[in-house]
């Protein structure tokens, strides 16, 4: 029996758009109701704390009132053909609740808090992480996010698990956001790359790069007809 080749799917803020999770750069994003210095720095968190849980408290309330939509399921239903490894630069779980079994999360995920002194991380069963909430060892809990300015811990695990790829698939990010953004670079020069989203991109000096321009179910859908032929 042959292995199934390996498929890494890079997902961005796009992918979870359509789900009804608001992006942070596009207009009306939340960037235009946030200053990111205010809520999403280490110094913020120093500064005001209850600000910070706040922020995302909100996120996190939305995320669990959100559902997958048909481009998470389509990329969860690619296990089906493919070994599929997911890197994300979203912090919710849709990918998750979508299926996909193998998901790495660059930036944290919503539904887990940190010890600000162990490092260790905790499921949040309710939408609220408040002051006083400690963990085991009596440190506050904060959320698990990793915050401007903040190392990327998974970065070279990512980077590990994207040069294995036998075909690389990005959805729905601005490949703005370093050092994620590198990954599309990482890939090895004779790997087919398929690009997901609307936007205009300057990448032509990248070798057998297809950009599908449209937004993620959409492009999940056209995707999905090509990929038959490398299974």
């Amino acid at each position: 029996m042959t292995a199934k080749k390996k498929i890494v799917v890079f997902s961005g803020a796009g992918m979870s758009a359509e789900s009804g999770i608001k992006t942070f750069r596009d207009s009306g994003g939340l960037w235009e109701e946030y200053k990111i210095e205010d809520v999403a720095t280490f110094t913020a968190w120093t500064k005001n704390k209850k600000l910070v849980l706040d922020f995302y408290n909100q996120r996190r309330k939305q995320v669990m009132e959100a559902k997958p939509n048909a481009a998470h399921e389509a990329v969860a239903a690619l296990q089906q053909e493919f070994d599929v490894q997911v890197i994300t630069q979203n912090i919710d779980d849709l990918h998750e609740r979508a299926g996909s079994r193998k998901v790495l999360h660059l930036h944290g995920e919503i539904m887990k808090s940190r010890s600000i002194e162990s490092g260790k991380t905790y499921p949040i069963e309710h939408w609220e992480l408040k002051i006083g909430d400690l963990c085991e060892e009596g440190a506050q809990l904060r959320p698990h996010i990793v915050w401007f300015g903040e190392a990327v811990p998974e970065m070279i695990k990512a980077e590990e698990l994207t040069r294995e790829a036998d075909i690389f698939v990005t959805i729905g990010t601005s490949l703005n956001v370093y050092p994620a953004a590198n990954l599309i670079h990482v890939v090895e020069p004779d790997v087919p790359k398929f690009l997901i989203d609307p936007g205009d991109f300057n990448l032509d000096y990248l070798r057998n790069l297809t950009q599908i321009k449209a937004k993620a179910v959409e492009g999940m859908e056209i995707l999905m007809k090509k990929l038959h032929a490398y299974a």
